[in-house]
């Protein structure tokens, strides 16, 4: 049965930030809000919990699981990363984009795009998931809560709860933080390429 903890979005009370970094420690997969919407995660390099959101989502090998970092340098230890991808970085995060990047060794190679040797990194503009994060002290593995068969992620935390009690081992109530995903980028060629259009601005970025 997951727990259930109601963190308060804006200044999140340590105490649960605490205990939510212990589940993620141990192994566990948790829902959390991020500046999009709803995501599921677990500790980076955590397979058993990697294999559980896999199944959970019915995730292919390919998928390009997301990387959240609380700063650009800590972005920069797990993508390879030019002076041009650096400012357009700076220029968006914190924000919600997903960008698809070069991987460093540092990213295990389960998590990487088993071909193209890459990984989606991103710097959220959410005070939940940047204390957990900090907590934590490296990033979340994280993908966007979309259930199998569906276009959009969950967005009730309740419903969360409702759906997927037997499944994970928390849900965080952050309240609503949005019905779209991200908007996933891919800078891993000479030029910025859109893989999806989620609730972050293109314009700028494609240029």
């Amino acid at each position: 049965m997951a727990q259930f903890f109601q963190i308060h979005p804006e200044n999140p009370q340590a105490r649960l930030i605490n205990q939510a970094a212990d589940i993620v420690s141990s192994g566990g997969v948790i829902v959390f809000p991020t500046d999009s919407a709803y995501a599921i995660g677990c500790r980076l390099g955590e397979k058993m919990a990697v294999e559980r959101i896999r199944a959970l989502r019915q995730l292919d090998k390919d998928h390009n699981f997301t990387l959240m970092c609380r700063d650009l340098s800590e972005l920069a230890t797990y993508a390879k990363v030019d002076n041009q991808m650096f400012r357009l970085l700076k220029n968006h995060t914190p924000g919600p984009y997903t960008f698809i990047m070069p991987a460093t060794s540092e990213v295990p190679r389960r998590l990487a795009h088993a071909k193209r040797k890459t990984i989606g990194l991103r710097v959220p503009d959410n005070p939940i998931v940047q204390a957990l994060v900090s907590t934590l002290g490296e990033p979340l593995m994280s993908c966007s809560l979309i259930m199998p068969g569906e276009e959009q992620p969950l967005t009730d935390p309740y419903d969360i709860r409702d759906t997927l009690e037997h499944q994970v081992e928390l849900v965080i109530d952050g309240g609503f933080c949005g019905f779209e995903a991200t908007t996933v980028v891919d800078l891993t060629g000479d030029d910025p390429v859109l893989v999806r259009q989620g609730c972050g601005a293109i314009d700028e970025i494609l240029g």
